[in-house]
């Protein structure tokens, strides 16, 4: 038993379990003394229903005589008396077996907090495979074992997910650090180096640069947006998809003429409220992967629109055959549609970052495999008719 509060050395506490088996005292015991004092007047007015008449005599053991009423009155006071000692023997005993077995009892029902306590104790990022897995009856402490055991769920889904995210951060970011290291280290080893090969270090080290400087680019602007999912935005002003659409087309323009994909466009005008530079990342990332995703001769489509409660952008290519059962996990950081991490152009956070966006926005994202190759991505978010417009530059905390 605790008496000890461990938050603050040297103050007395009651723990839980006392507590009950002090209230189920306090409850026999009110409830005793009621009875006693019921006891004393049922007594009381027996004794008195039996008075005899005044005048009446009665003749002690001893011969001397005495008023029966008055002989009434006093054996009335003692059997009230002895009702009241004896009530009060009675409550007092009730009152500590009630609290023995308050103790008792509570301690067997707090056991499976004990358990939680516990295993929340032992939990470390190694550990979070345990669990309390309580077999009891269907009752509240079930229902709070089973959330803790929810709880753990979700917290070594996200451990694996941070950790598997930083294994693919690092291998992503060792790759052109890497490259840049053995072409410095060759290129200076080689005594008979001319300008020529100083210059192609000097492209290769550039490059290398770029990719790992984009890579660190998008994973701020992940971590920025994840961070403002389920928050107030820092920024919420009016903005149209169809020409965030526009301007990720242009973008790509040199690309898709230099590998000959046929483009169709319908930008009907979709209205939303959000932040500017994270939709126009949404329409760029979408059109982006759908060109350096596509093949030859290939084809994109790119269509926007809005109704009275949600505006779309719907962005497809062909390509690649992707298989439907990957399609959710194409959402995730550093996953190219089964090519994981083979040296495709791209991070691998495009999806992830598109994701982030439509829920910062409280928007959705869905993507269907296509027949044949390639993808279609449908995002949605409420209209700007729905939303309201939020000038302030309030910080969101967490975000970079």
């Amino acid at each position: 038993m605790t008496l000890y509060d461990a938050r603050g050395p040297g103050k007395l506490r009651l723990t839980l379990r006392l507590r009950l088996a002090m209230l189920a005292g306090i409850l026999l015991f009110v409830g005793g003394a009621f009875l006693v004092l019921l006891a004393w007047l049922i007594v009381g007015k027996a004794v008195d229903a039996n008075r005899p008449p005044d005048g009446t005599m009665l003749v002690r053991s001893d011969g001397s005589k005495v008023d029966a009423s008055t002989w009434q009155r006093e054996r009335a006071r003692a059997a009230k008396r002895e009702t009241l000692a004896f009530g009060a023997v009675a409550l007092v005993a009730t009152t500590g077996l009630g609290v023995a077995a308050g103790y008792v009892l509570a301690g067997r029902a707090l056991r499976p907090l004990h358990r939680v306590t516990t295993t929340a104790r032992r939990l470390s990022g190694e550990t979070l495979d345990q669990r309390i897995s309580y077999t009891g009856p269907e009752d509240e402490v079930a229902e709070l074992a089973d959330t803790f055991d929810a709880m753990l769920d979700r917290i070594a889904a996200a451990f694996d997910t941070q950790k598997r995210f930083v294994a693919n951060a690092s291998h992503e970011l060792r790759t052109p650090l890497a490259v840049m290291r053995t072409e410095v280290e060759v290129t200076l080893g080689d005594a008979e180096a001319d300008v020529t090969e100083y210059r192609r270090m000097g492209t290769v080290v550039r490059d290398a640069s770029i990719r790992a400087n984009a890579l660190v680019d998008a994973l701020l602007l992940l971590a920025r947006t994840e961070a403002q999912a389920g928050r107030r935005l820092a920024r919420k002003l009016p903005a149209d998809l169809a020409a965030g659409a526009a301007a990720a087309l242009s973008a790509v323009g040199p690309e898709m003429r230099r590998t000959s994909i046929e483009v169709q466009q319908d930008l009907s005008s979709a209205p939303v409220v959000g932040d500017s530079s994270l939709l126009e990342r949404l329409a760029g990332n979408l059109i982006e992967n759908a060109v350096r995703y596509n093949h030859l001769h290939g084809r994109l489509w790119v269509r926007t629109g809005s109704d009275a409660t949600h505006s779309w952008l719907v962005v497809g290519n062909t390509g690649f055959e992707v298989d439907p059962a990957d399609v959710p996990a194409l959402f995730e950081p550093f996953r190219r549609g089964g090519r994981e991490r083979t040296g495709a152009r791209g991070s691998g956070l495009g999806l992830s970052i598109v994701r982030a966006v439509c829920e910062a926005h409280g928007g959705t994202v869905s993507a269907v495999a296509r027949a044949g190759g390639g993808l279609e991505v449908i995002a949605r978010l409420p209209a700007a008719a729905t939303t309201p417009v939020l000038t302030g530059t309030a910080a969101v905390p967490g975000a970079g």
